[in-house]
């Protein structure tokens, strides 16, 4: 029975979308929201520190798995000028699959589990985070991934960017075949490089990039 309830709490960031960042509502009250809304986004407010740096540590660092460090810079909508003081929030499964809870977290949270934070970029709108490599869901096709949601400092709401997946993971290339990516912000789709015990991956957001109704700047 505890299994079941685990499995069930792992799967309810995608129930009724076919990826975990499936659009909801278009408006938030009688404002078309950038990019579409999206099924959990709010939650990176949800015990976000008050200050955030540039790089962070995810609470699965120290945790069983292969450890991963995640950099990259954000550039704005020309792709060449980079974009500092946008926040970045992420979140993932641990190493067996799961969103798995820590006790005495914020329960609105706890569908996201307990590997997540933010990061800040810099003035050259660089950004590190180091985590661990995410499972895929157990029994299921769909390739391990880090969710990402975007908050800019002059756009209203927040949004989500594609989610980073692993290029060696063999679930990527066929599930991408079957639901092929919006390349929201750019692909998501890395290449980890392995230096010693640590897996290394770049990954560069374009902001506005393939974002519904995101303004003209």
């Amino acid at each position: 029975m505890k299994t079941l309830i685990v499995y069930i709490m792992m799967l309810i960031p995608c129930l009724g979308f076919m990826s975990c960042n499936g659009q909801t509502s278009e408006k938030k009250g009688n404002t078309k929201m950038v990019g579409g809304g999206c099924d959990g986004c709010e939650i990176m407010y949800v015990g976000m520190p008050k200050e955030i740096h540039s790089e962070d540590i995810s609470p699965g660092w120290n945790e069983k798995g292969q450890k991963l460090i995640v950099s990259g810079t954000v550039f704005q909508q020309d792709g060449k000028t980079p974009a500092p003081n946008v926040i970045i929030y992420y979140w993932q499964t641990d190493n067996n699959g799961y969103y798995s809870p820590r006790k005495g977290m914020d329960k609105r949270a706890e569908r996201h589990g307990h590997i997540r934070g933010w990061i800040k970029t810099d003035a050259a709108g660089k950004y590190t985070i180091k985590t661990i490599r995410p499972a895929p869901y157990p029994g299921q096709t769909l390739p391990a991934h880090i969710h990402l949601s975007v908050k800019e400092p002059d756009i209203p709401n927040e949004y989500y960017t594609d989610e980073i997946n692993f290029e060696d993971d063999q679930l990527l290339v066929p599930y991408f075949k079957k639901y092929p990516q919006e390349n929201r912000g750019g692909s998501g789709v890395v290449k980890p490089l392995t230096k010693g015990n640590i897996q290394m991956a770049k990954h560069n957001i374009i902001l506005g990039l393939n974002i519904p109704d995101y303004p003209k700047k």
